[in-house]
C-alpha cells in the first residue's frame, strides 16, 4: 500500500468535492431553486451548544417537525466497499452486530472505550414517521489510534470496526464497537452507508445514502483523557465542529445523542431519514 493512501490528509482531499457540492445545494435552496427534504431541528445552534448532564450525556437538539433527508457526505478514502480497492461487503461474516474484532482469517481486536451505536432509518417522504424495515446499514470507523482497518499501516490485514446489519421493524440497527479516535484534520466521526436491502449491501450495489455521524465535544474530551487516546487530545485541539470540512456547513442532523461514561461505556443514537 502506498504512503499516500495511509496519509489522512488524502482523506481531506477526498472530502472536498462532496463538501463543495453540498454547500452549493444549500445555497441554491436558500434562493428557492432547489428543495430540501428531511428531519432537522428548528434550532441548529441548540445542537451546537448541547452539553452533557452530570451523568455524562450529550445530545443534538430535536423539535423540528420538518423532515429532511440525512445530508450526503463522502465515504472518504477508506470505505472498504469496493469503491477504493478492497471490498469487505462481499466477505462472509461482515453481517454482524459486534464489530470490535476482525472476522474471517483475521484475528485482531480494536481496543478502546466501549461504544454502542444505534441508527434508526426512517422514510423522509412520510415525514420521518415511517421506519424503513428491511433496509441495511454498513457502518465503519477508525480505531482509537486513528487507523482504518484494511488500509492503514499495521492493520491492512484486519477488518475490524466494519459491519453490516438489516434494519428491524423499528428501522433500527445496533452495533457494538469502541469510541473512535481523532486523527489529523477530522472531527471524531463514524461513516455509514444505507442500502435498500441486505442483499444490496452484501452485493455492494445501489447505495441509498452515504453520510457521517459526529460526536459531541464534551464526550470526546472525556474519552480522550483515558489511556490509549493520547494522540486524539492534540489532534482535536486543532479542530471544532464549525471548522471541520464535513460538518462546518451544518451538523444538527448528524450530531449523535451520546450518553454514558468511560467506566460503563457510551451509547450513540441517530435518526437517519432517507
Amino acid at each position: 500500500m502506498s504512503e499516500e493512501l495511509h496519509d489522512h490528509d488524502r482523506g481531506l482531499s477526498f472530502d472536498l468535492p462532496t463538501l463543495h457540492r453540498r454547500k452549493m445545494i444549500r445555497l441554491l435552496a436558500g434562493v428557492g431553486l432547489v428543495p430540501l427534504v428531511g428531519c432537522s431541528s428548528d434550532d441548529s445552534d441548540g445542537a451546537a451548544s448541547s452539553a452533557s448532564s452530570s451523568s455524562g450525556s450529550s445530545s443534538a437538539s430535536t423539535g423540528g417537525a420538518e423532515c429532511e433527508t440525512i445530508p450526503g457526505e463522502t465515504a472518504g478514502p477508506y470505505p472498504g466497499d469496493g469503491s477504493n480497492g478492497v471490498n469487505v461487503l462481499k466477505e462472509s461474516g461482515v453481517v454482524r452486530k459486534d464489530i470490535t474484532s476482525s472476522f474471517g482469517s483475521a484475528s485482531g481486536k480494536a481496543e478502546g472505550v466501549p461504544l454502542t451505536v444505534t441508527l434508526t432509518v426512517v422514510d423522509a417522504e412520510s415525514g420521518c414517521g415511517t421506519p424503513k424495515e428491511g433496509a441495511a446499514v454498513y457502518l465503519w470507523h477508525c480505531d482509537r489510534e486513528g487507523n482504518y482497518s484494511l488500509y492503514s499501516d499495521g492493520v491492512t490485514e484486519e477488518n475490524y470496526l466494519r459491519g453490516v446489519q438489516e434494519t428491524d421493524a423499528k428501522g433500527q440497527v445496533t452495533f457494538t464497537s469502541i469510541f473512535p479516535g481523532c486523527y489529523t484534520g477530522r472531527w471524531p466521526h463514524i461513516h455509514f452507508e444505507v442500502y435498500g436491502s441486505l442483499e444490496d449491501a452484501t452485493g455492494a450495489t445501489s447505495i441509498t445514502a452515504t453520510s457521517q455521524l459526529a460526536f459531541p465535544k464534551d464526550v470526546c474530551d472525556t474519552v480522550y483523557a483515558t489511556d490509549g487516546y493520547e494522540s486524539s487530545v492534540q489532534n482535536m485541539g486543532r479542530l471544532s465542529l464549525e471548522t471541520d470540512m464535513i460538518f462546518s456547513d451544518g451538523y444538527d442532523q448528524q450530531l449523535a445523542t451520546t450518553e454514558g461514561s468511560v467506566e460503563k461505556g457510551y451509547t450513540a443514537t441517530l435518526t437517519v431519514p432517507v
